[in-house]
Formats: C-alpha cells, structure tokens, sequence
C-alpha cells in the first residue's frame, strides 16, 4: 500500500523517502528558466540561488492527464496493490481534477500492465482532496503513513482522510503583499486587494491568512513580519497544548530552513511540540508554492476540532 502526492504539499524529502511517497511534478516556467517542481532539495536550491521567486509572469504546468497516467502505468501498478494520492485543494488548482480523471484509465488498464509484468491481483487507487494548500497538505499525508503502518483496511483509510481533511487549518504569513496580490489576482482571486497590499506595504501590516475546507482569506493581520510570525506560532503552541486530532505540526518556509528557526517563537513551538508528543515537520516551500506567494512567506498546517482562531 503506497502513497502519491503532488508537489505542492509541503513535507521533508527524508519524510518522503522514509516512506516511499511518489511526487506528482509540477512543471515551473520563468524568466527563461524551466524547473521541474518535485520537491528536490537540489532543484529547490537552484531556484533560491536565481532569486526568481519575485518573478510574477511565471508559468506553472500541473502535472496533466496524462501525466498522471504514465507515472501510475509504468511504475506505482508494478510496485504497489492499493495507492492513496492526496492533492492540494480543487479549489485552488486543476491537479485534483486531473488526477481524478486519469484514476479511470488506471484503473481501466491497470490489469493488462501487471499481467505482463507477472504481478498478480488487484489494484486499488483511490484519490483524496486534503481540502488545503502547502503545509495543511501535510496532517492528511502523515496520518495515511500511520493507518498504512497500522495495516488498517483501505476503506478505513478513506473514510479517515476524508475527516482529517475537513479538520486540518492551514495558516500562512506572507512577506510580499504585492506579490502575492499579482498572483492571486491572475488565478481570479480577490482576497488581497490593492488597496490592502499597498497600505500593507507602506505601515508593514502584513495579512495572517487561513485555508479550511477549501476556503481561503484573511483572519487577521500583525504590524511586522516578524512580530506577525511569534503571533502564529504562539497561536500554533495553544493548539498543541489544547490537543491535535493528527499528533503533526507541519511548517513550510519559502527559503533557507535556518532562517525559519531564527523566527521569534519558534523554539517556544518546538518546545510545546516535544513536550505534547507531537511530531514537527519541517519543509522548505515548493517552487510552485514561492512562485505564488513569495519568497519568505511561511505556512503551518495541523489537524484540530473545529474553532475560530484566537490571534
């Protein structure tokens, strides 16, 4: 039993590797230059060293149709007998419906494949929404390693996600309103309005926005970056102590990882993690990710009951 996500869920590469899950690539073009969003430490690197993230006419090609397809067809039906693929949120990218459309030719000529290879059985492939974005991908992902490791049933499996999906929070503190506004604004999203970026800007409000169940828009906001993250991490400490219905905390950062642990407050949410038996991912951003809301921004994700945030 396996696991595929795409690459715009914010998870470590030895988490990935740990635990064999496939990465469906996300094709970044800008400025001349073309990278293949994998979450590859070394490709990451290279886009960091170019400083292209402040690009904004970049271009981003989900992985396709049949794309998906032919990573299934030629390698995860010959390895695997049931693979969970867990993507970012329909409503924010087409990669949900895409992996949804190719799971109907998988499934449909799957048996052909694994005949010829001399791999006997079924496959079982089976597509979740995690409703959320970046880190708020990451609670669903560890909990199907844990079921997995557990041997728990495919429809136990399914039917968990799909709570754990409609309870993760996802929270992300961007650095550059102007980017972020430029962005959202192509894909039709008016949740960063001129008016707030350039305010935003000129008094250094910065915006704490929330993806949940799909949803995404602002909650609060905080004078200063750096200020605006002690608030989210002390928000996050709360949750840990309050309890997790997933024991992970996953943090994204869209940079450097040691510039992450110099943040304000952020020792104080390791501290509470360790102590609560929470385990704490820590990520660099995708490339797909920094492309759309800038370099610097950083996001966590959790899974709790249902609550309104208290910043």
């Amino acid at each position: 039993m396996g696991l595929a996500i795409d690459a715009s869920c914010d998870l470590p590469q030895a988490f990935l590797a740990q635990h064999n899950i496939a990465v469906m690539p996300v094709i970044v073009k800008l400025d001349g230059s073309v990278f293949k969003d994998n979450r590859n430490q070394d490709e990451i690197d290279r886009f960091l060293h170019m400083e292209l993230a402040g690009t904004h006419a970049a271009e981003t090609e989900p992985c396709s149709v049949e794309d998906v397809q032919r990573m299934f067809l030629d390698k995860l039906v010959l390895e695997q007998d049931c693979v969970f693929c867990l993507t970012i949120t329909a409503t924010r990218s087409p990669i949900h419906e895409n992996v949804l459309k190719a799971s109907f030719a998988i499934l449909k000529n799957y048996r052909e494949v694994r005949e010829r290879a001399g791999v006997p059985g079924p496959f079982l492939m089976r597509v979740v929404d995690t409703r959320n974005v970046f880190a708020g991908e990451g609670p669903a992902v560890f909990e199907a390693t844990r079921l997995i490791a557990a041997g728990e049933a495919p429809p136990v499996i399914r039917e968990r996600l799909g709570v754990i999906a409609n309870h993760t929070y996802a929270y992300m503190l961007p650095r550059d309103l102007h980017h972020l506004r430029s962005r959202t604004r192509k894909r039709g999203d008016r949740s960063v309005s001129l008016f707030s970026a350039v305010v935003g800007t000129a008094l250094d409000i910065k915006p704490l926005l929330r993806c949940f169940r799909g949803e995404t828009g602002p909650v609060g906001k905080v004078r200063g970056f750096e200020h605006g993250a002690e608030m989210l991490f002390a928000y996050a400490v709360r949750r840990v102590r309050a309890g997790l219905m997933v024991p992970v905390m996953c943090v994204s950062y869209g940079g450097d990882l040691a510039e992450l642990a110099r943040l304000p407050g952020y020792d104080t949410l390791r501290q509470a993690c360790e102590e609560a038996g929470v385990t704490l991912l820590e990520a660099p951003m995708s490339i797909t990710g920094m492309v759309n809301v800038g370099e610097g921004a950083v996001t966590l994700g959790f899974a709790a009951e249902e609550h309104e945030p208290d910043f």
